[in-house]
């Protein structure tokens, strides 16, 4: 389980309080340092969350975020529970983030109320509402992480809060998966036609990752 191999193992060789996540953003002026156990902690309880959706090892989910901690949060939490995911790149426009849906099938997506692009914010809600007017398929929730700088208007019953139910999840254990389960699906930019879906598995990732430390 990649999730394992990123946070539990750490903590289990005693690296529990190093430092592994840091959130530095210069447009905000916002600095958040997550030890393992912090973020251990975070992902625990997104992963639980997730499966209070009833999301389950080998269904989609997609990623539509700002570079937030959350975003990586969410990341971890498919892995954790077994969950292939999409990473979609918060520039893409409502058609782009379409494509990917039809083709990803997500039972969920992740999304944040608002991104920042230097001293324009990029409301995100829309966006997404719009691509999901336009695709077939329909995920069953879509959760919104509200930001300060523009908290979303939350008036459908497809959208929740994700903080919100955060509160009422339970931390959920890692799933164990086959090294050729798929870990996430990264989509080409689509430039010479419709977006290609690359699967990578778990284990191919994480023997890039041990060799490239």
């Amino acid at each position: 389980n990649t999730c394992y191999l990123t946070l539990d193992h750490q903590i289990a060789n005693g690296r529990g309080n190093q430092i592994a996540l840091v959130y530095d953003s210069p447009v905000t002026n916002t600095v958040i340092r997550y030890s393992y156990h912090d973020l251990l902690q975070e992902v625990a309880r997104c992963a639980g969350l997730l499966q209070q959706l009833h999301v389950q090892k080998g269904d989609r989910v997609i990623i539509y975020m700002p570079m937030i901690p959350q975003a990586v949060i969410a990341m971890l939490a498919c892995a954790r529970i077994g969950a292939v995911h999409s990473v979609v790149f918060g520039g893409f426009a409502a058609h782009e983030l379409a494509m990917r849906i039809d083709d990803a099938q997500p039972k969920v997506l992740l999304t944040a109320s608002a991104g920042i692009e230097v001293d324009k914010i990029i409301p995100y809600v829309p966006l997404v509402k719009a691509a999901l007017k336009e695709a077939h398929h329909k995920p069953t929730h879509v959760l919104v992480w509200q930001r300060e700088v523009s908290p979303a208007n939350l008036d459908s019953p497809l959208f929740n809060d994700w903080a919100e139910l955060l509160t009422t999840a339970q931390a959920a254990e890692c799933v164990p998966v086959a090294a050729t389960d798929p870990l996430y699906i990264l989509y080409t930019s689509g430039t010479t036609g419709k977006p290609k879906g690359i699967v990578r598995d778990n284990g191919g990732h994480a023997v890039a990752l041990r060799f490239s430390m």
